[in-house]
């Protein structure tokens, strides 16, 4: 497997722009695929994740054609089944998006479980609580192979017990079709949810109130499609980028991204003493020579909230602060698996359950780790790039995930880091 080499000690400096939205893009082209008609999706990130949901519509039948760097064409109309049990599934949990897109437009839907990173319970019973709702009949057959069928589908009212952003977008695919009114009560309000939205609305479906906790779904028998749609960019690549910045004393100016949507992170890292200077679509991170990094205290909560995204990072950079920190993680209870690696770097932590104590200040040093996760990945890096010595990241097909043009984008701001090993994730359409 590839590696990561990595010489800390540099302070970043310059420009980095940020891609399109990972989260986004999963719905999206879940989304196009429950259209009936083409559409052009723009902004894609060049990640692995997108290029295997690309490869699995490729596979069910669909024409998808890539028109240049972060463009594609999908064309779903000549998918002529309901079934998606092939081992891509299994490689990553965002293909449960077809599960939705599948039940609304064919009645019925079969697919393997999918996989993804280990978080721990990460159940899709609320999924299947609200593909119920409408109509449809669930059962878990051999092999862990989802079936979903229904004779009629009709609109109905879903609470959902747990605010859940897959949950919320999986329903919306479905409802989109559905005839009637389907209400989903506390639905997940992330940005990556209006953007799923607002790409069905321009398909033709009725969708209202997306970025609140309560979405409306007039359902339509026919999206048109024929639709271009650019993606939002992705707050997750643009958090961890800012946090570089005070990490290593560094100045970095974050460009293509929605400052709103980072307003929990801008409040924390200036809590913390960097300055940060919003504009129209950048913010620029600066942390000033002499001033210390201080320590805060951080709890993980849906959008609004501080993102469980980008919890393993926030922790790496509370290693650098002076003080004690706080992290508590609200929604995973197995987010903080890479706390050993930190801790063999030499970062003082403690954990009991949902907490994690860090007092900050230890200088770290380069040892062999793991990317655990995606997220948890883009941490060792950070602590990678803080620490005395080398750092070598193994395993890191996580973090290409999730990341676009890394390696690219860290050597242009000063950062030393090389991959070594096998050959990165290639495009498979």
């Amino acid at each position: 497997m590839s590696s990561y080499i990595i010489r800390g000690g540099n302070r970043l400096e310059g420009k980095v722009r940020i891609g399109g939205s990972k989260n986004a893009a999963l719905g999206i082209i879940a989304a196009a695929m429950a259209a009936d008609g083409p559409s052009v999706i723009e902004n894609l990130p060049d990640v692995s994740d997108i290029k295997l949901l690309l490869s699995i519509c490729s596979e069910l039948g669909a024409e998808v054609e890539m028109l240049g760097p972060g463009e594609v064409r999908i064309d779903p109309r000549s998918v002529l089944t309901h079934e998606a049990c092939i081992d891509l599934v299994r490689k990553f949990r965002g293909s449960y998006y077809l599960l939705g897109a599948f039940l609304g437009r064919f009645n019925a839907a079969r697919m393997y479980l999918p996989g993804g990173c280990d978080l721990g319970s990460r159940p899709i019973d609320l999924h299947i609580k609200g593909f119920e709702a409408l109509g449809a009949h669930f059962e878990m057959e051999q092999d862990g192979i989802i079936s979903l069928s229904a004779d009629k589908l009709e609109g109905a009212g879903i609470f959902l017990d747990q605010v859940s952003v897959g949950a919320t977008i999986n329903i919306m695919l479905a409802a989109v079709h559905v005839p009637g009114m389907t209400v989903i009560d506390n639905a997940a309000r992330e940005p990556h949810i209006v953007d799923v939205a607002n790409f069905l609305n321009a398909m033709g479906a009725n969708i209202r109130g997306a970025g609140t906790d309560v979405i409306r779904i007039e359902g339509r028998p026919v999206l048109p499609g024929n639709i271009s749609y650019a993606i939002i960019p992705d707050q997750i690549e643009a958090g961890t980028y800012m946090m570089m910045a005070p990490l290593t004393g560094g100045d970095l100016l974050v460009e293509n991204i929605i400052p709103k949507h980072m307003e929990t992170l801008s409040a924390k890292l200036e809590e913390m003493g960097a300055v940060i200077e919003e504009g129209g679509d950048y913010i620029r991170c600066t942390m000033p020579e002499g001033v210390p990094l201080r320590a805060a205290s951080f709890k993980t909560l849906p959008y609004p909230g501080f993102p469980t995204d980008l919890q393993p990072q926030a922790v790496t950079l509370l290693c650098k602060a002076q003080g004690t920190g706080r992290m508590i993680e609200n929604i995973y209870e197995n987010r903080f698996q890479y706390i050993s690696y930190l801790r063999l770097m030499g970062a003082n932590i403690i954990t009991s359950g949902k907490l994690a104590v860090v007092q900050g200040g230890s200088v770290l040093h380069g040892a062999p780790v793991e990317a655990r996760d995606l997220r948890a990945g883009a941490a060792m890096v950070m602590a990678g790039l803080m620490a005395e010595g080398e750092t070598t990241v193994q395993n890191i097909y996580p973090i290409q995930r999730g990341y676009e043009n890394f390696l690219d984008k860290l050597h242009a701001i000063g950062a030393d880091i090389e991959e070594v090993g096998a050959a990165g994730v290639r495009p498979v359409w």
